[in-house]
């Protein structure tokens, strides 16, 4: 079983200009095909949209696969607020120890737990004497399909 992965690559969030770009009111079926839908329902900028603390948001690559069940995938981005409660089981991007890691946080029997979603990487403990401390919770993760 692996227990660590590979370095996390840290983005800033820095807003240059607004792009907006169409948001259709139609929704797209995953499932039988829909008739087309000619109207927009407004502009979307992607800022707006996926960042709710702009002083309190970063972006990061992750390097790894200790998360691929829960969607994260080497190479993705993730968009992390720093201004969320990471309680109640929420994917997390913490520093243990000196090294940068993104897991689900999860407390058991009075312990502290940093879980992967990979059934090849094993929780990783923190401890009382390690250094530890949450940068902030994930908020979306961004991937090209």
């Amino acid at each position: 079983m692996r227990t660590r992965q590979k370095s996390l690559e840290i983005l800033g969030f820095e807003p240059k200009k607004e792009l907006r770009l169409p948001l259709y009111l139609a929704s797209v079926a995953a499932g039988f095909p829909s008739p087309a839908d000619d109207f927009i329902d407004k502009k979307l900028d992607l800022n707006e949209f996926l960042i709710n603390h702009p002083a309190a948001t970063f972006f990061v690559r992750v390097s790894g696969d200790s998360m691929r069940d829960a969607g994260l995938n080497d190479g993705d981005i993730l968009v992390v607020d720093r201004a969320l409660d990471p309680g109640g089981g929420k994917i997390v991007v913490a520093a243990l120890d000196g090294e940068l890691t993104v897991k689900r946080i999860r407390k058991q029997n009075g312990k502290l737990f940093l879980a992967p979603e990979n059934p090849e990487f094993e929780p990783i403990e923190v401890g009382e004497e390690a250094c530890f401390e949450i940068w902030g919770v994930v908020t979306y993760v961004i991937h090209k399909v």
